[in-house]
């Protein structure tokens, strides 16, 4: 194991180690309400979200939303997530695959885009926050993607080489972070994105976060 210590995993946070997908679902279907639109459901959410947001909703909704509209969403979406995340929790098996990187010598990270104020307390309340060697949330308007925030994430690491970083998250624009900075991404099935939409990316797919650690070793060490 000792060649894989300076391996280094960036994790997304929502979707991926914290299992929110009904809080996010239910906060979707919360902003569509405000423009009498219907309902989605889990499938038809995973099969056509993508960032930025304002396109996904064009997805839906057969054209981009006005700025009011986007505001209105954007903060109906939020409200609703922050009174229904208190139900969800971390994915199965989070608490041992984060400590047992950990004690392989190994560091990892948060980078999420959920904001950082309300991202920190809440690793924190898991009693997780240890394990990382810094965690990130979003700075600034919500709906765009990851990859500026992944640079500054990975410019503020010591010692960590991009080569040898694999971020693992549930959107393709984890993946698409990662390729931003020259790192690798394992993406898992059990948040935003469908698998024929993860694939569609090139990297590996996998079902469940112990396949995505155990394929993380395989990158970092290649």
């Amino acid at each position: 194991m000792g060649m894989h210590r300076d391996a280094h995993i960036v994790w997304d946070w929502n979707g991926t180690l914290f299992h929110d997908v009904d809080a996010v679902i239910g906060a979707t279907n919360a902003a569509f309400a405000e423009l009498g639109l219907e309902p989605i459901t889990l499938e038809r959410y995973r099969e056509v979200y993508c960032v930025p947001v304002p396109q996904f909703y064009e997805r839906l909704m057969g054209r981009l939303p006005s700025g009011d509209e986007w505001e209105l969403m954007d903060a109906t979406f939020h409200r609703y997530y922050t009174e229904h995340r208190v139900r969800c929790g971390l994915a199965e098996g989070v608490v041992e695959l984060l400590a047992g990187w950990a004690s392989a010598g190994r560091s990892q990270s948060i980078l999420s885009m959920y904001g950082h104020e309300d991202l920190v307390p809440l690793v924190r309340g898991f009693g997780i926050e240890t394990h990382f060697v810094r965690v990130d949330g979003r700075t600034g308007p919500s709906g765009g993607s990851k990859a500026e925030h992944m640079v500054r994430h990975l410019g503020a690491l010591t010692g960590v080489d991009p080569a040898r970083t694999v971020v693992i998250g549930d959107a393709a624009d984890d993946a698409l972070a990662a390729r931003h900075v020259g790192a690798q991404a394992v993406l898992y099935t059990g948040g935003s994105h469908g698998r024929a939409s993860l694939e569609a990316v090139g990297v590996p797919v996998v079902d469940t976060l112990q396949e995505a650690v155990t394929e993380a070793e395989r990158l970092a060490a290649a």
